[in-house]
């Protein structure tokens, strides 16, 4: 979001729809633009003008003459042949977001893990009306991109609700400030070389993308994090699984909610989404202390990988009974002080983990879309 990234995780799409996104929508987070058929339509998307905050405006830094910054720009020179003064002068216009560095540090310690209280930020009134809205207008688009890519109009449906509440939160953050200043001084934390290294790679896939698709890297807004549009997808994200689902010649995941249907559905095929598979199942675990042979199950990795077999063997007892021949994962919600709520996740579970890796996230996107789906059939 879409798809790509980050998060020190349900708190990174928390903040994105207070902005994060992001990302929704992307921070989101995506903007995929080829040229543009026609002046007036390039005004819209990434090209609008918008007033941005202080905290959205950043700060003067003259990342040109920034070490680091001056090693980024030889590579682009040598690995891509840009024009060095040429981007001097852009990183020399950037600016710094101080707020993307705040937002980006984790949440505090020792605050149990909720996850109603995180659904209800997502399945809420709000995003469920304006996802009956949604489908209803975009009903012809999610048909199609279920019938091309295999997946479920409530899934696509689910994920731009919890991105960025059907377009209303993609973020106004110029991407490239708020990439360069997290690729570049991102705060003091454990992970802080791979989170670097990963924002360095998207400040340079945000400067081909803009090249790719003639337009002005200072056009394309999006979250703190550097998400776009209304599915939030990454610069990265857009260059690779983006598509040009309303078939005018270019992708824009800000201006063109049929492209965002498209492309969030093609990255979900991109990162293992199987049609016609199930998604979770619920189940019960034993509870006594002595018959835990379950937990060893609890935090295996985003991935479908044990049998029924193994999974019922360990005390795992599914109230609606999964084929016998998938694979599955232990899916563990947290509910602070109250009872862990248990599921089996699916492949097609886990490839929605690949969009944002939480399972706090993935069960919100199902549960949205599934209440979106109740509520337009009544």
């Amino acid at each position: 979001m879409s798809i790509t990234f980050l998060h020190q995780a349900a708190r990174g799409v928390a903040v994105s729809l207070a902005l994060l996104s992001l990302s929704a929508s992307i921070a989101t987070a995506g903007n995929a633009e080829p040229k543009s058929r026609s002046a007036s339509k390039a005004a819209k998307g990434n090209l609008r003008k918008v007033a941005l905050s202080p905290d959205e405006q950043g700060e003067f830094a003259n990342f040109s003459q920034w070490k680091n910054v001056a090693d980024f720009i030889d590579e682009m020179v040598e690995k891509h042949g840009f024009d060095r003064a040429a981007l001097e002068a852009t990183f020399k216009k950037t600016r710094y977001i101080d707020s993307a560095v705040q937002l980006v540090k984790p949440a505090p310690p020792g605050k149990p893990k909720n996850w109603r209280a995180y659904r209800s930020r997502f399945v809420e009134p709000i995003r469920i009306n304006a996802g009956v809205a949604f489908w209803d207008k975009y009903a012809d688009a999610l048909a199609r991109a279920e019938q091309t890519y295999g997946v479920p109009a409530e899934i696509i449906v689910g994920i731009i609700g919890v991105e960025t509440i059907y377009g209303r939160n993609t973020g106004n953050f110029r991407v490239l400030d708020a990439l360069t200043t997290l690729a570049f001084d991102y705060p003091d934390t454990p992970n802080r070389d791979a989170r670097m290294s990963f924002f360095r790679g998207e400040v340079e896939n945000t400067l081909l993308f803009a090249r790719e698709a003639n337009l002005d890297p200072f056009s394309l807004l999006g979250s703190y994090a550097g998400a776009i549009g209304w599915p939030q997808f990454m610069p990265g994200s857009i260059r690779k699984f983006a598509v040009d689902f309303d078939g005018d010649g270019r992708v824009d995941l800000r201006g063109s909610p049929v492209d965002a249907i498209g492309s969030v559905a093609n990255f979900l095929v991109q990162h293992g989404w199987k049609s016609g598979e199930p998604v979770a199942f619920p189940v019960t675990v034993a509870r006594d202390e002595t018959m835990r042979a379950w937990d060893m199950f609890i935090g295996q990795g985003l991935e479908a990988k044990f049998s029924l077999d193994e999974l019922k063997g360990a005390g795992i007892v599914p109230t609606i009974e999964p084929p016998a021949d998938m694979r599955f994962g232990l899916v563990d919600l947290q509910n602070g002080g109250e009872p862990t709520e248990y599921w089996l996740g699916a492949n097609n579970f886990f490839a929605i983990t690949q969009y944002n890796r939480s399972f706090f996230y993935a069960m919100s996107v199902v549960d949205l879309g599934r209440a979106v789906r109740t509520a337009r059939s009544r």
